[in-house]
């Protein structure tokens, strides 16, 4: 299994990720929020994901950069669970929702919880 995360699964366009904002379902799994919208773009055969710290509640840019580098990892290492799980593409934000430091374990124990959970509801809505 490919576990890379190259410059094709990035969320970049600022199109996509306005659309993803307003039309997006959510899933929570604490410290972790999951935006997701299911990509209708017949030519987009990546998921694309993007990872985000709020300024607000991480003060410093060293403290918001190691947590986004745990979350890119954590996701890299889990990615086969939404490409094995769901037929299509999609658009995936995952934001840190706590003031506090976590470890890689605890992030990798929290992304498998949500994809799982976002699994779950995609499943639920067919």
């Amino acid at each position: 299994m490919d576990e890379s995360f190259g410059k094709e699964e990035k969320l970049k366009s600022k199109k996509l990720i306005d659309i993803l904002f307003q039309e997006g379902k959510s899933v929570k799994k604490y410290p972790l929020k999951l935006i997701y919208l299911p990509i209708t773009n017949p030519e987009i055969t990546h998921c694309k994901t993007g990872v985000s710290v709020p300024k607000k509640l991480v003060k410093t840019a060293v403290g918001r950069n190691r947590i986004k580098r745990l979350m890119r990892e954590a996701f890299r290492k889990n990615k086969y669970l939404v490409i094995n799980n769901l037929p299509q593409s999609y658009a995936l934000m995952f934001i840190y929702i706590s003031r506090d430091k976590i470890s890689f374990q605890e992030m990798n124990k929290t992304m498998v919880k949500l994809i799982e959970r976002l699994i779950e509801q995609e499943k639920k809505a067919r």
